[in-house]
């Protein structure tokens, strides 16, 4: 006998469901289940996975959740399932009351509001949360109870079903007894529903961590806070009919139930809001207006005839799918960036359109690169355009708030990011579930990577050899818990907008953030139901920009924007080849840094390919030797037939780009421009689920008719394919290499002023401030310790004594001024503010003047203490501490300290010490690396520094000691791992093999200073060490260090 699960909970539902949504349809789907419900805990976050699995297998699924009802008197959990669409609309406004008025992670309603809401929907009551269950209800309660009994009879007639669950625990007896008392005797119907919250009974030890979690508490205190059996599985009919054998009925309705519930998301009408547009215009009338505009500015009144009519075959495309709305709504938001001097700019496929470029949009000149506007939009694509509107990230709040304040709170939200377990916190929390210590699992954890690595995981639970179940079920929680939900965090820019309130289509919850609210859903969700996403998405280095900008502006007396930096620039491009390229926008990682004195670009379309060409796509398709080695003159330019020439020209026979594939498809194989679209979709997917597959047989038989033979048609799919999901469109390389063109530039002819704005950028890029500070020394620019005489928040420029020489020319320059804002714990909103108001009143005297007049507390001033930021007053640090602990006491004393106080006699700090407290207490220091002062003691244990070691010889073995700050290990790096070690004169790179890095898994991911022995490995002026052995060096004392930015 069939049944239908009616109260389903995945893990959506946040540590109570131990399955994900897709699990649960599939299992129904085995089990010959027909329908279900989903139904987590006050949300439907899950359902859209669900519905694009179920579609797939044929399921019918139904939408619902359960709610929660905060009542003093009748507090009970109530299950919603949506008949139709108004139905849907009343679930999502409800859950929306209940979230909006709570805080995040909590949601409440209460009855009366269920009530008006009830049109379109049943509503199952029961289970251990019901309280129908309940027995020990005093009088009050009773009467509340029967009350609400007869209200929701009214709201929801013969929608009302009590729900009999059995999960064959001894409770459930006389809560079923209690339950149908008040069932019957308000002639409410009842139905058989358990709890299903995981879709097999191999997740309950599973959902017993999740459990812990929520709550708090380890395994072993867990108490009743966890279920005490198995019984919460989707269960087959068989197992149901077992559990009803005396209630077929109660069956049967579940299945009257599933049929009369017809709503599925694929009835969800979406419409774009309207913009406010002129009298008299239309959208498709007002976006052909700005983009001919914008045409005649671009390109100076002289449109190239070819763009002319590019623009009318996108605009005629745009009016036909009626986007015109969506492409007004980013001129608009464009536009309020410029009125308000924000600097942006648009990437992606967006720069693939010509209307985007005329519009301000995009800054990716069409004539410059070769543009393919089906990678941005096409019929056939069934899905909106998406334009990624990239935003100095110091000021994307306020356009944030612009798109809020424009929309309204109803017709705009924020779309959702799930935060997901991944295997270090998996760890974290698996191993306190279990009560192992803190220690060991933090230790465990650091081992990891941000990705899978369970060999590594494996590797460090040795020291539970001695309990190999507890090890075996560590490990394999942790690894089932990996990517679970956690929690809900918002994406970095995405906006849902909608015609009506958005609350309609997907609830509305409040985010983290004050003055933010997110929606139920995430990206991929919204791309899955075809709904539009205004992404808003903040980026550092046009923060950078912005603040080089105006510093030029300042201090030079140059006015720049990023249109009008000097294009081509041979200086600019020489020092991109010598790989000096620390802070620049792309292409400062390790792997772009080996790659620049191979590629030696000299012009935009060549950082257009250096972008690109570090990619997995092009390194897994083994393009990028090929692509090299061409560009060199050492091997000749092929391509697999003529006809694909014009196609692959621009990167010597090789595709590199997303788009070079699309253009090949419908060259070669007559694709349609649609039809290469869905080739890059599938391509995007393959590895999960061999879609790729598809177009083999159809891209090489319609090659060979084409007279391309049979093995060049096969090697052609074979390049494809190894682009796999990683392939880089041209387009959002295009528009990366005008920033890091830009920033380039800006480091090469004012490395002050670059220095000083990515200070104040800070967090981003590759490298931390010490970083930073060290590189900016070692290129001769003069960096001032923080002084809080003369120190700002941010990092300043200041005159320094002497001009530079540069090309013969005597340029000025500038030093850099380290701001307050790298003193750790110091606050801009308390601290900062109170000495800036002070200081603008009169300089400060002294220290017992400075402690007087801004307030500060005692953690604070011995803080800036520790820095040195007291120097102008009291050059020894010690001495300054000294004197702050005791000033807190003076603030309100009308009289200074007498002169006549004596102070103890401090020792100095050594520069060893002074640097190490640099680092401690701000990160960064002016005085000099922390390796400077240990140089002679590491040279007399034969450790040379890396600027020594770049002058070896290749194969030459060599011994190195320095501090790391970078560990990456690619995916596509066959479990290669890279590290790059500083110190005072340099970096050195290290290459680690797979077997190396298992022999020394701990010290090379665990310590920050590190010494290895290897041999050098020199080609195309590029230096790598082949780490053999690592080891920590034996020194009498160890430095501190900016830490480690590790990568994948």
């Amino acid at each position: 006998m069939s049944y239908v699960p009616l109260w389903c909970k995945s893990n959506f539902s946040f540590l109570e469901g131990a399955s994900h949504p897709e699990e649960l349809v599939e299992q129904a789907h085995t089990h010959g289940l027909r329908s279900l419900a989903l139904t987590d805990r006050d949300g439907i976050y899950g359902v859209v996975r669900a519905h694009v699995k179920a579609q797939e297998l044929g399921v019918h699924l139904i939408v619902g959740a359960e709610v929660t009802v905060r009542d003093p008197i009748c507090p009970s959990t109530c299950i919603l399932l949506a008949l139709n669409s108004t139905g849907y609309t009343n679930l999502c406004r409800l859950i929306t009351v209940g979230r909006l008025r709570s805080p995040k992670g909590g949601s409440s309603v209460v009855w009366s509001e269920i009530f008006d809401r009830s049109e379109g929907l049943i509503a199952l009551w029961g289970g251990d949360r019901s309280a129908l269950v309940c027995s020990s209800h005093n009088e009050t309660q009773k009467q509340g109870l029967q009350r609400v009994i007869s209200q929701m009879r009214d709201a929801f007639s013969d929608r009302l079903y009590a729900i009999v669950c059995r999960h064959r625990r001894t409770e459930e007896v006389q809560q079923e007894e209690c339950l149908r008392r008040h069932a019957e005797r308000a002639d409410i119907p009842l139905v058989a529903a358990n709890e299903v919250l995981y879709h097999t009974p191999a997740r309950r030890n599973l959902h017993d961590v999740v459990t812990c979690i929520r709550h708090g508490v380890t395994l072993a205190t867990a108490g009743r806070c966890t279920r005490p059996n198995a019984e919460h599985d989707l269960k087959t009919p068989r197992m149901m009919t077992r559990l009803f054998a005396n209630e077929a009925l109660l069956l049967d309705r579940t299945k009257d139930i599933a049929a009369r519930c017809t709503f599925t998301l694929s009835e969800i009408r979406y419409r774009y809001p309207s913009e406010r547009l002129p009298d008299g215009k239309t959208s498709s009338t007002w976006l052909r207006e700005l983009t001919l505009f914008g045409a005649a500015e671009r390109f100076r009144g002289a449109v190239p005839r070819n763009i002319r009519e590019q623009i009318e075959k996108e605009l005629s495309l745009i009016e036909e799918l009626d986007y015109g709305g969506y492409f007004l709504t980013m001129w608009e938001i464009v536009q309020y960036c410029r009125q308000e001097d924000i600097l942006c700019q648009g990437r992606g496929s967006a720069a693939n359109s010509v209307v985007c470029y005329c519009l301000g949009i995009t800054a990716v000149d069409p004539t410059r690169v070769e543009l393919l506007f089906e990678r941005f939009l096409s019929r056939e694509r069934h899905e909106p355009p998406d334009i990624d509107l990239d935003i100095m990230h110091g000021r994307r709040e306020e356009v944030i708030q612009h798109v809020y304040k424009k929309y309204g709170r109803s017709h705009a939200a924020m779309v959702a990011n799930v935060v997901r377990y991944r295997p270090r916190s998996a760890v974290r929390d698996v191993g306190k579930v279990l009560g192992m210590s803190a220690t060991s699992t933090e230790r465990f954890a650091k081992m990891l990577s941000h990705s899978t690595d369970r060999n590594a995981l494996r590797s460090a639970c040795t020291e539970l050899e001695s309990a190999s179940l507890l090890r075996d079920h560590f490990l394999q929680l942790t690894a089932e818990l990996e990517n679970f939900p956690r929690h809900l965090s918002i994406h970095p820019g995405g906006f849902l907008l909608g015609h009506k309130p958005v609350h309609d289509l997907v609830p509305v919850e409040n985010a983290t953030m004050a003055d933010r609210t997110v929606i139920q859903w995430d990206k991929s969700d919204l791309e899955a139901l075809g709904l539009f996403k205004v992404d808003l998405l903040g980026l550092g280095a046009l923060t950078q920009l912005d603040i080089g900008f105006r510093l030029l502006q300042t201090h030079y007396r140059r006015q720049l924007s990023l249109d009008r930096i000097p294009q081509d620039d041979p200086e600019t491009y020489d020092q991109i080849c010598q790989s000096d390229t620390v802070g620049v926008f792309q292409i400062e990682s390790r792997a772009q840094m080996a790659m620049l004195p191979r590629l030696r670009p000299r012009h935009y379309y060549d950082l257009v390919i250096e972008v690109s060409i570090v990619r997995p796509g092009p390194i897994t398709g083994d393009m990028v030797h090929p692509f090299l080695r061409r560009r060199n003159g050492e091997e000749p330019v092929i391509y697999p037939h003529r006809c694909l020439e014009p196609v692959l020209r621009k990167t010597l026979g090789v595709p590199l780009f997303q788009e070079q594939v699309m253009k090949l498809a419908v060259v070669a194989a007559d694709y349609t421009p649609g039809e290469a679209d869905q080739l890059r979709r599938d391509m995007a997917a393959w590895y999960r689920s061999g879609r790729i597959e598809r177009h083999q047989e159809r891209l090489v038989t319609r090659m060979m008719a084409k007279g391309i033979t049979k093995k060049f048609a096969e090697r052609v799919f074979e390049q494809i394919r190894g682009f796999g999901e990683y392939g880089f469109p041209e387009s959002h390389a295009a528009s990366f290499a005008l920033i890091a063109y830009a920033t380039a530039w800006l480091r090469c002819h004012y490395p002050d002023v670059f220095i000083c704005a990515l200070l104040n950028a800070q967090p981003m890029g590759f490298y931390s401030p010490a970083t930073i500070v060290e590189d900016a020394s070692r290129h001769g620019i003069e960096i001032y310790p923080i002084d809080v005489t003369v120190s700002e928040w941010d990092c300043t420029l200041e005159p320094i004594s002497h001009n530079m020489k540069r090309h013969n020319k005597t340029q000025r320059r500038f030093g850099v001024r380290m701001g307050l804002r790298y003193v750790k714990s110091l606050s801009k909103d308390r601290d900062w503010q109170p000495i800036a108001v002070a200081r603008a009143e009169q300089p400060f005297t002294a220290m017992t003047d400075f402690v007087r007049r801004t307030g500060l507390g005692d953690r604070k001033l011995r803080r800036l203490a520790e820095v040195g930021a007291f120097a102008a007053f009291e050059a020894d640090r010690r001495s300054a501490l000294w004197q702050v602990q005791g000033f807190g006491t003076l603030r309100n004393m009308p009289l200074p300290i007498s002169a006549e106080d004596r102070l103890p006699a401090f020792r100095s700090l050594s520069k060893f010490q002074a640097i190490n407290w640099d680092y401690q207490f701000s990160g960064h220091s002016t005085h000099g690396h922390p390796l400077e002062p240990l140089r002679e003691m590491l040279m007399a244990r034969g450790l040379p520094n890396a600027e020594m070691v770049l002058q070896m010889r290749d194969g030459q073995r060599v011994n190195f000691a320095g501090i790391v700050i970078c560990r990456q290990r690619p995916s596509t790096a066959s479990g290669v791992t890279f590290m790059t070690l500083e110190d005072e004169s340099g970096f050195l790179n290290i290459v680690i093999w797979k077997q190396v890095l298992e022999e020394h898994l701990v010290l090379v991911k665990t310590a920050s200073f590190l010494g290895v022995s290897g041999k050098l490995q020199i080609e195309s002026q590029v230096t790598h060490l082949i780490a053999e052995q690592f080891w920590l060096p034996e020194l009498m004392e160890h430095p501190e260090t900016g830490g480690s930015r590790d990568f994948q």
